[in-house]
């Protein structure tokens, strides 16, 4: 009996030693990783994130911010498209909308590499491969379209095709998927002009400095309907089916909240709060010929 009880004792002490090691014997709670995914003990619970300041939901855009995303240049006011996704998100959240706090961030600096200060940036920024390498995103919020815009006295407004458009001077903002577009899809003969805001863009198309300007598709007609009242929408450039260009809200690459916000993004996009908001803000974005 002795014997029987050594040998029992043995066993169970060595399949314990064995469990230990692989760590596999009980259910085990999974991490976050470094790409900011939640496993299955990441908590999304309302309000109490682990965001930069405990409480609070720090929001970075770029200042001037730009209609028709945003009223009045003052992001805080709920007005214009982008204002009132990132309200939304941060209600989603748990986060009321006194809790939510504004951070400038110049556009570009907003997926440059480097630690951010902000909880998620929204500015317009497209989502991208190359960008990923540097900052992570949430779900696509909107669907993209780019768009030429030009004076109607100018050549670049008789353009139907994107053939059309390679012997025109062409600008856009520095970083832009809209400079993308230009070098890539239109590859003109002349290099485009490039300028650090959209505003600069404007003057020069105004001046004459360039024969259009190529925008998202909101952007163009808030241009021509509002600022540059004597320039078109010449037209917008085809979009993918397969994989259409989509702007995600920006996060640190290591952000542990990226599962959340996305989360977030997804709720409002299933039950129709994006495609209302859309339709609040961004209706004057009417259809345009599509370049060929």
């Amino acid at each position: 009996m002795p014997l029987v009880s050594r040998s029992l004792v043995t066993a169970v002490c060595s399949a314990l030693a064995l469990c230990a090691a692989l760590t596999g014997c009980a259910p085990q709670a999974e991490e976050k990783g470094a790409s900011g995914e939640a496993g299955a003990s990441g908590s999304c619970a309302s309000g109490t994130l682990p965001t930069e300041v405990p409480g609070k939901l720090t929001v970075g855009t770029d200042k001037p911010a730009y209609a028709p995303w945003f009223a009045d240049d003052e992001p805080s006011n709920g007005k214009g498209f982008e204002s009132a996704v990132a309200y939304a998100v941060a209600g989603e959240l748990g986060y009321a909308r006194d809790a939510v706090v504004w951070q400038h961030t110049p556009f570009n600096s907003a997926f440059a590499p480097g630690a951010k200060k902000f909880d998620f940036d929204i500015n317009q920024i497209s989502i991208s491969e190359e960008r990923k390498r540097a900052v992570a995103f949430s779900s696509g919020y909107y669907d993209v379209r780019q768009a030429v815009v030009a004076l109607a006295s100018s050549k670049a407004a008789r353009a139907r095709s994107v053939a059309d458009l390679k012997d025109v001077k062409l600008g856009a903002q520095v970083g832009t998927t809209s400079l993308d577009f230009i070098e890539d899809l239109v590859k003109p003969a002349e290099r485009p002009a490039v300028y650090q805001r959209n505003d600069f863009a404007k003057t020069a198309l105004k001046t004459g400095q360039v024969d259009a300007i190529v925008v998202d598709l909101p952007t163009a007609f808030y241009i021509t309907g509002a600022e540059v009242p004597e320039a078109e929408v010449v037209g917008q450039f085809p979009g993918s089916a397969a994989k259409p260009e989509q702007f995600g809200l920006v996060l640190d690459k290591q952000s542990t909240l990226v599962s959340c916000v996305s989360g977030a993004v997804d709720a409002l996009r299933e039950d129709g709060t994006l495609a209302a908001l859309e339709k609040k803000w961004l209706s004057d974005a009417v259809d345009a010929p599509v370049l060929k």
